[in-house]
């Protein structure tokens, strides 16, 4: 990895001061983790356009932005301006403002019994053993320095584990909230999701924005999954456009279980979209869904690393780009086939649609196998709305408005259409339609839609 130590000092400042106060600190397991991952990062500081990993993007305003780390909340939102981000039908809610955990504002009302779910500072204090088995066990902080600054300063996240057998039908929302503030502030949410053998769980972890002030969210996810077990997790970022987010979600699966991770990226100003999975067991299943949506000047960066460990698995990259203005879409993914996974089978494809001249899309399908008895295929696509499209449906009477929207509805839906129904597809699916009329209106140069405009589409989409 070419890397360049950068902006390093101020991380070290705010690492001492971290590692006197933080959870955990007595614990010499915990200490000795994000010790070595601060080593790691000192030792190699950020990526550059020279590593291979990140040659499409570039995250000079990231390294040159000092960074505050937050102890704290300045002040609590209210329930309501919460209101807009509720999921009713979610089984629990942990909300995160500004990287800590807000009890007040969180439900687990309707957590069955089986089904252990805090927040990691809690669990960090209460049941270290329970923590210590799994957390930094899957996440690799030598390859990438986010994930070594993640494990550094981890505190808080989400700590959940699923019982053997239960089917949880509700899903579980993690909302991570950032608030306007005068200075750069960074936080580093860190979750451990874990589903025991036969369980069936789905989260759902989003990421937003109350005001605006620039801000770096780096977090990372731990999600492993058990043998026989189903799991569907779902990324959503809809940050402002100040906002710098870094994500990595890194699925361990065991024998026989099956993955769907779907990412949905709306917001942020310059986001990374990592998603590690590593099919660990024979007859694994795993599915990396995801759509992003990009205009003005945004920067949103998906990086897949799908790694086939044992025979007979099988993996399905979808990935749909619409970009406008002069925004910048990136879309690496790469599929390893160890020696030992004979018989997988595997396929990635990208499909994207530029709406504007100035529009760019990087794009860089990746294979590399090391088995001789497997079934990959991977391909991209690059486009714009049809014309022929667009004439026949405004022949018929519909507006430029209408017509364009649902184009690109037919387009997003491709994504959608490969989400489970239930309660977090309906959340996704309403949250897309809004943006999409959004866009719509901005390419037909009208006015932006009011509220009674969106609640009217809204309910045509259901």
């Amino acid at each position: 990895m070419t890397t360049t130590v950068q902006n390093v000092e101020g991380y070290l400042e705010n690492f001492a001061e971290f590692a006197k106060r933080a959870s955990g600190h007595n614990l010499p397991w915990l200490r000795k983790l994000r010790e070595d991952a601060f080593a790691r990062f000192c030792e190699t500081g950020f990526p550059t356009t020279h590593d291979e990993d990140w040659r499409f993007t570039n995250i000079a305003a990231i390294t040159r932005t000092e960074f505050s780390l937050l102890q704290g909340t300045a002040s609590l939102p209210a329930k309501s301006d919460l209101k807009q981000w509720n999921l009713d039908s979610a089984a629990a809610q942990l909300v995160f403002v500004d990287g800590q955990f807000v009890s007040n504002l969180s439900s687990t009302d309707s957590v069955p019994p089986g089904v252990t779910i805090s927040n990691l500072r809690e669990a960090i204090t209460k049941d270290s053993k329970a923590v210590e088995e799994h957390f930094g066990r899957y996440l690799n902080f030598h390859r990438d320095p986010f994930c070594a600054l993640n494990t550094a300063f981890a505190e808080d996240g989400a700590f959940v584990r699923i019982g053997r057998g239960i089917s949880l039908e509700k899903p579980i929302h993690l909302l991570f909230v950032a608030t306007e503030r005068e200075a750069a502030t960074m936080t580093h949410p860190r979750n451990l999701l874990l589903v025991e053998r036969e369980a069936e769980a789905t989260f759902l972890e989003e990421y937003v924005s109350l005001g605006g002030g620039a801000c770096l969210s780096n977090s990372a996810t731990e999600l492993v999954a058990l043998e026989n077990s189903t799991v569907s997790h779902y990324m959503i970022e809809r940050e402002h456009t100040e906002a710098f987010n870094v994500s990595t979600l890194r699925i361990q699966q065991e024998r026989s279980s099956n993955v769907a991770s779907h990412s949905v990226l709306l917001g942020g100003g310059l986001v990374r979209n990592n998603v590690h999975p590593v099919l660990a067991g024979e007859g694994g299943e795993c599915l990396i869904n995801g759509l992003f949506v990009g205009n003005g000047r945004q920067h949103l960066d998906n990086y897949m690393y799908v790694e086939h460990a044992s025979p007979h698995s099988s993996s399905r990259q979808f990935y749909n780009g619409i970009l406008d203005g002069h925004a910048h879409g990136v879309f690496h993914g790469r599929i390893v086939v160890h020696k030992n996974a004979q018989k997988t089978d595997a396929k990635q494809t990208n499909r994207n649609l530029l709406l504007s001249d100035d529009a760019q899309i990087d794009t860089k399908p990746q294979l590399e196998i090391y088995a001789d008895d497997v079934k990959c295929t991977h391909g991209a696509t690059i486009g714009q709305i049809e014309e022929n499209a667009l004439f026949y449906l405004r022949s018929r009477g519909i507006d430029e408005i209408l017509a364009r929207r649902l184009l690109l509805s037919a387009f997003a839906n491709e994504c959608l259409e490969r989400m489970h129904h239930g309660a977090a597809r309906n959340y996704v699916e309403r949250m897309i339609a809004a943006y999409l009329l959004h866009n719509a209106q901005f390419l037909a140069a009208q006015p932006s839609p009011d509220a009674d405009q969106i609640e009217r589409h809204l309910e045509e989409v259901g």
